[in-house]
C-alpha cells in the first residue's frame, strides 16, 4: 500500500448544533445548498446524518471539491476521510502511509467510538494506533502540538481515517432565515455587508441606484460583477437597478446643498421600502458605519432611516475601514471594489454635507416638490438582473 487516496469528505455543523427542534431545517437547507454548490459533479452522492453530511467522492478529485466547499455558509470544518474496514490493522497499515506521505515530525491520534458495540474503546484505538505508527517510523508523539492530528470514527459500518481539519465559513445554511434587500454600491462596503448577511442566513437581493448619464456604464459593470463574487456564497442573486436620475436632479434642485445627501438618501430607503413590497421582503440592509462618513452620524442614520417602514441591518456598523477592508480582500471583492467607477452617492456628494440633520428641514425640503410620483417611476422602471454561475441575464430572459 504506496498510497491511498480520500473516499469521502465529512462535513460538519458549526452553529446548527444550538438550533434544537430547527435543527433538522438548517441541516437540510445546508444540505440542499452543499449539493448545488457541487452540481457540476454529477458523479458526487451524498449523506447525511445526525451530526455530519458525508459526500462520496466515487473517484472525483478531493481537492477540487474542499475547494468548491470553502464559501458554503453553514459549515464548520470538513475533512478529507479514507474509508476503512472495521479491521484495526486495516487503519493501522493506512494511517501509517497517512504519516509517511508528508514530513511530520509528531502526530496524535484522536479516536471516537461512535459504535459502542465496538469491542476497543476510544483510548485503546489510540495506543494501538499510535504504537504502531511509532514502531514502524521515525515520528515521535506530541498530544499538545502535534504536526499532524489523525483522526478516527468508529462507526458501525465502517471506520473512518482522517488527516485533517479545514476551517469553513461558518455560519447559519444562505436562505435559512429569509431574504434581505441589500442596497449594493460600487464600493468596498456594501459587498461585505451582503456576505455578512448571507452568514447569518439571509439569502439576498441586490439594490443599485443608476443615475446615468453622471454615472458610467462601466460603474454598473463593477457592480454586476462584485455580485458575480458573491455568487460564490449564494448560487442565484438577483439585482435589482433603479434609474434615478429624474429624481436625483430635483434633489438638488430643491435642496439646500448641505442637506442635498440626506434628502437623496431618505429617498433611497422609500424607494427600497417599495421594492421590498413588491418583493415580499422585510428587511433592508447595507454597508453603513458608524461615523465613516457625513450621512452616517447617528444624527444622519436616524433621520434618513426614520423614513423606512422596514427593518434596517447594517452589519458594518462597529467596524473600522480597515476591518472591512481584510473582509473585501477575504471574500475577494477588494480588487474590484477600488475600481475608479463611481457611483451616484460619491459624484454627487456636496463639499459641505449636514452631520446632524433635524428631520423637520427635511421635511421642508421634500415638500418643495412632489416627489412620490418620482418613487413611483422609480420603481415600476426597475431593471432586475440575475446572476447565477458567473451568467447574467435579465430576468424576463428567464421566463
Amino acid at each position: 500500500m504506496n498510497d491511498i487516496k480520500y473516499d469521502y469528505i465529512l462535513c460538519r455543523f458549526g452553529e446548527l448544533t444550538t438550533k434544537g427542534k430547527n435543527r433538522k431545517d438548517f441541516i437540510d437547507r445546508l444540505f440542499q445548498n452543499i449539493k448545488k454548490r457541487l452540481k457540476d459533479y454529477p458523479l458526487l452522492s451524498y449523506e447525511k446524518q445526525h451530526d455530519a453530511i458525508i459526500i462520496h467522492l466515487n473517484g472525483i478529485d478531493h481537492d477540487t471539491v474542499c475547494d468548491k466547499l470553502k464559501t458554503v455558509y453553514g459549515l464548520s470544518n470538513y475533512s478529507g476521510a479514507i474509508r476503512c474496514a472495521r479491521d484495526l490493522d486495516d487503519v493501522k497499515a493506512k494511517a501509517l502511509v497517512l504519516i509517511k506521505k508528508h514530513p511530520y515530525k509528531t502526530f496524535k491520534v484522536n479516536a471516537r467510538r461512535q459504535d459502542k458495540s465496538y469491542p476497543l474503546n476510544s483510548d485503546m484505538i489510540n495506543r494501538e494506533i499510535a504504537g504502531h505508527i511509532l514502531r514502524n517510523s521515525d515520528v515521535k508523539v506530541d498530544v499538545h502540538h502535534p504536526d499532524i492530528m489523525l483522526y478516527v470514527i468508529v462507526k458501525n459500518d465502517r471506520i473512518y481515517l482522517m488527516d485533517e481539519k479545514i476551517q469553513a465559513a461558518g455560519g447559519y445554511p444562505v436562505g435559512i432565515n429569509g431574504k434581505t434587500l441589500v442596497m449594493m454600491s460600487g464600493g468596498i462596503d456594501s459587498p461585505v455587508a451582503a456576505s455578512m448577511m448571507m452568514k447569518r442566513g439571509m439569502k439576498v437581493e441586490c439594490l443599485h441606484f443608476a443615475s446615468m448619464p453622471y454615472t458610467s456604464k462601466q460603474a454598473l459593470d463593477k457592480v454586476l460583477d462584485l455580485v458575480k463574487i458573491l455568487t460564490d456564497f449564494q448560487d442565484e442573486i438577483k439585482v435589482h437597478i433603479i434609474p434615478f436620475t429624474d429624481l436625483q436632479v430635483k434633489i438638488y434642485e430643491h435642496t439646500d446643498t448641505s442637506y442635498a445627501i440626506t434628502i437623496l438618501r431618505r429617498m433611497m430607503y422609500r424607494i427600497a421600502d417599495e421594492v421590498c413590497r413588491r418583493r415580499h421582503i422585510k428587511m433592508i440592509a447595507n454597508g453603513e458605519s458608524l461615523g465613516q462618513v457625513a450621512s452616517q452620524t447617528p444624527e444622519s442614520l436616524s433621520v434618513i432611516g426614520g423614513v423606512s417602514e422596514n427593518l434596517i441591518i447594517r452589519p458594518l456598523a462597529c467596524l473600522d475601514k480597515i476591518e472591512i477592508i481584510d473582509m473585501a480582500k477575504k471574500i475577494g471583492t477588494y480588487e474590484t471594489s477600488i475600481l475608479p467607477f463611481e457611483d451616484c452617492c460619491t459624484i454627487f456628494a456636496p463639499k459641505d454635507p449636514v452631520t446632524k440633520p433635524h428631520a423637520d428641514k427635511c421635511e421642508y425640503y421634500e415638500s418643495k416638490f412632489d416627489w412620490a410620483p418620482y418613487i413611483k417611476e422609480c420603481v415600476d422602471k426597475m431593471e432586475t438582473i440575475v446572476i447565477k454561475n458567473g451568467d447574467t441575464r435579465l430576468e424576463e430572459d428567464l421566463f
